[in-house]
């Protein structure tokens, strides 16, 4: 490689040697198990600082393309060679389809794409070891559809400690992630002659549109800056009602404490999307409203935002009145959860590795959040940003009339991808941008944010 780090901007030479180094490792220079030279070797061969270099290293160790261990070095992992995960404007807060590249598109702020980089490569290899040594054949049989039961049994146990719900190891219904959750639960609802459910708007297209595949019609309840507006999901008089109270898809507002009141105060099912209750950021997340009437909330979660969407792994806790149909409907789906992914993440669970997980994500996201919202700052002062410090995404609203979907258009010629918040609307709202930031290193956050100022002071000329 030819590194010259007098072409560097004086302010930017740690983005330019990632940027370098980032180019070699793409362009197939640096192949994987490529060794990078020590930090204090190369800062000492450039002439720079080897804090400059320690910094490019981590940036590169964020995005997956390296990786360090102490005795090792720094080696590439060869990981820049993968297809990239992308959203498709169907995408959910607990489920995506995927969509084809489009050229020239390098920024990828599609919400919803967790850090695939993160995925604890080691942890769960030294847990499926330890799982595969202890496994009787029973455990690689058909077995309970509910799920297995050291599973079911750590669940329930981790979902008390850190988000309030009740339930016992009974209770729990281990599915292939929320989008299952919901095919459960609008079926059996089905069943029993619902035909509506209310929905938040804006809120998960993808989940709007999974309802109606199952046959149920949403029916949009407005969101304000305290979440479901519960008078106008009173007058609407329906049985079933499906939110994001922790964190809302996608304006990031947290459900109010009077608006759980009165949420619980009404009749009716209430379904509990947790899709990322686990990324707070500044506080502890709210308790789950479970916690406050099981007997009449459904609730669900996934590893899709904490570990890989592919894993599908999830779960469901319902009222006991729908427990015996969604266990029939699950056994009639699939038989049951693939046995090994679930004890290993039973062993990720009871030895701690999983919390030490979530720890080291959630430093890594608040890094990129902060640059996110500089560059924000920086380039698109005119945006308000919504929402709560929490998540993988951020909703931007935009002054005056725009049309966000055109305003998207100009953006992916740029190179940029974001999600219009009328994606998510179907009553009429402000204009918007929904921000994914799990999924790029700060650098290329703050990037993404130029470009899109850039895009956004052409339009107002």
């Amino acid at each position: 490689m030819e590194l010259h780090p007098g072409a560097a901007p004086a302010k930017g030479v740690t983005a330019w040697l990632a940027e370098a180094l980032r180019a070699a490792i793409g362009d197939g220079r640096l192949g994987a198990g490529a060794r990078l030279p020590a930090t204090r070797v190369l800062a000492g061969d450039l002439g720079l600082s080897r804090g400059v270099v320690v910094e490019a290293y981590q940036r590169l160790t964020d995005e997956g393309l390296l990786s360090g261990r102490t005795g090792a070095g720094t080696v590439v992992t060869g990981l820049a060679a993968q297809p990239s995960a992308r959203a498709h404007p169907r995408e959910a807060s607990g489920m995506r389809l995927p969509l084809p590249p489009s050229a020239g598109v390098d920024l990828d702020l599609s919400p919803g794409v967790p850090d695939l980089s993160a995925f604890p490569r080691a942890a769960w290899l030294r847990a499926e070891r330890a799982v595969l040594a202890a496994a009787t054949n029973a455990d690689l049989g058909y077995g309970d559809p509910r799920g297995n039961p050291r599973l079911r049994a750590e669940l329930a146990g981790w979902l008390a400690r850190t988000r309030g719900v009740q339930a016992g190891t009974d209770d729990l219904i281990v599915v292939g992630g929320v989008a299952q959750a919901l095919a459960l639960l609008s079926q059996t609802l089905r069943s029993r002659g619902v035909a509506e459910m209310a929905i938040e708007d804006p809120g998960s297209r993808g989940t709007r549109d999974e309802l109606a595949h199952w046959g149920l019609r949403p029916v949009p309840v407005p969101v304000d800056d305290e979440g479901l507006r519960v008078d106008l999901l009173a007058a609407t008089g329906l049985e079933a009602v499906l939110l994001t109270p922790a964190h809302q898809f996608p304006t990031g507002v947290v459900l109010s404490p009077a608006r759980r009141r009165a949420l619980l105060a009404l009749a009716g099912l209430i379904i509990e999307d947790d899709y990322d209750a686990e990324h707070r950021y500044d506080r502890a997340p709210v308790a789950a409203l479970q916690a406050s009437a099981p007997d009449r909330v459904a609730y669900a979660g996934s590893v899709s935002k904490s570990l890989a969407p592919g894993m599908r792994l999830g779960w469901l806790i319902a009222p006991r009145a729908l427990h015996a149909d969604l266990v029939t409907a699950k056994h009639a789906s699939d038989l049951g959860n693939p046995a090994l992914p679930q004890l290993v993440f039973a062993h990720l669970l009871a030895c701690g590795d999983y919390e030490r997980h979530l720890r080291t994500v959630r430093r890594r996201q608040v890094r990129r959040r902060d640059a996110l919202l500089y560059g924000l700052r920086e380039h698109l002062p005119q945006a308000r940003v919504e929402g709560v410090a929490a998540g993988l995404h951020l909703l931007i609203t935009l002054p005056g009339p725009a049309d966000d979907t055109a305003l998207a258009r100009r953006l992916e010629e740029a190179g940029v991808r974001a999600h219009p918040l009328s994606w998510h609307r179907l009553l009429d709202g402000p204009p918007g941008l929904v921000l994914g930031y799990a999924a790029l290193s700060p650098d290329l956050l703050v990037e993404a944010a130029r470009r899109m100022g850039r895009v956004l002071a052409a339009r107002a000329r």
